[in-house]
């Protein structure tokens, strides 16, 4: 890869996570198949190409037999790295415009009953002060349905926990409120008033503004969001739960209970960060296939 595509790649990278706050996860994808296709491209520089071409990249691509989420991704990639490069004026018109993904299948999202939550929240051990922070964390989790990313990026000035309040931000740094429950309050005031200063001994963690981070690593950093990962899948591990459990799936868990006891569909909205009500939705259609199911369980003529 020659000296100027890697200069678009830091520069794209730094849009991602500035401009658009992609969490980790999504930001090292969308680069990782914008180089793919720069590299397929071999000598043809990425501001020389035209519609076609990347046509020609798509059905290259199609060889391989990938899903069409990850198909559809790379698509989106695609089109978001030359929406970049035509807002930089890198190029004088964007090729990408018209670029269509194959659309994605539609799947339920997993989720969580309380009472396999409870199972999770319970296996955490609580006995060091790492260990209470991550019990924190997954109580933020449950109680709020934030993205992990929104959860590691909080800082001291988001919090009102005097209204269980917590200012978040979301996909393209949209604003919002969520509320957390008086048990997620009672843990998070324990870890702020004892726990967290004792996770990074030794360290000048220094004084606590409106800027500094609310969940530490051992030296005093920002929480990583694979550390969280991993805590998630130890315990799943432990319990031996029969599902695959990711900080998300909390989420789909906290959206999932709010429709399931009437929680109306613009709140949910509201508390999730969706931009439209669409993104939404597909809670309902979780809630009345969790009806199917008790329905066909507990009545006589269910089945």
């Amino acid at each position: 890869m020659d000296t100027l595509s890697k200069q678009y790649i830091e520069g794209f990278k730094t849009y991602l996570s500035v401009e658009k706050n992609f969490s980790e996860h999504t930001l090292s994808a969308y680069c990782s198949d914008v180089v793919s296709f720069i590299l397929w491209l071999d000598n043809v520089s990425c501001i020389d190409v035209d519609f076609n071409k990347l046509r020609e990249y798509l059905h290259f691509i199609q060889r391989f037999d990938y899903k069409k989420t990850t198909v559809a991704r790379k698509t989106a990639s695609i089109r978001t790295f030359y929406k970049f490069l035509f807002r930089e004026r890198y190029i004088d018109s964007n090729p990408a415009i018209s670029l269509n993904a194959p659309k994605r299948p539609k799947s339920l999202p997993k989720f969580l009953t309380p009472e396999e939550v409870e199972q999770i929240l319970n296996n955490v051990k609580i006995e060091t002060p790492a260990g209470f922070r991550n019990r924190v964390i997954l109580e933020l989790l449950w109680a709020t349905g934030m993205r992990i990313s929104e959860l590691s990026n909080l800082n001291f000035g988001d919090l009102n926990i005097e209204e269980n309040e917590i200012r978040v931000f979301g996909k393209g740094a949209k604003e919002r409120i969520v509320l957390i429950s008086d048990r997620a309050k009672g843990y998070l005031i324990q870890y702020i008033n004892s726990a967290r200063k004792l996770i990074a001994p030794g360290y000048n963690t220094g004084e606590i503004d409106d800027k500094t981070p609310l969940f530490i690593n051992k030296t005093g950093f920002r929480l990583q969001n694979k550390i969280i990962r991993r805590v998630i899948n130890e315990i799943v591990d432990k319990i031996e739960l029969p599902k695959k459990v990711t900080p998300h799936v909390f989420r789909h868990s906290f959206a999932t209970k709010l429709i399931e006891n009437g929680a109306d569909l613009r709140v949910v909205q509201e508390l999730l960060g969706h931009a439209g009500i669409s993104n939404t939705q597909i809670y309902t259609h979780v809630s009345m296939k969790h009806m199917k199911d008790v329905y066909e369980t507990a009545h006589p003529h269910g089945k």
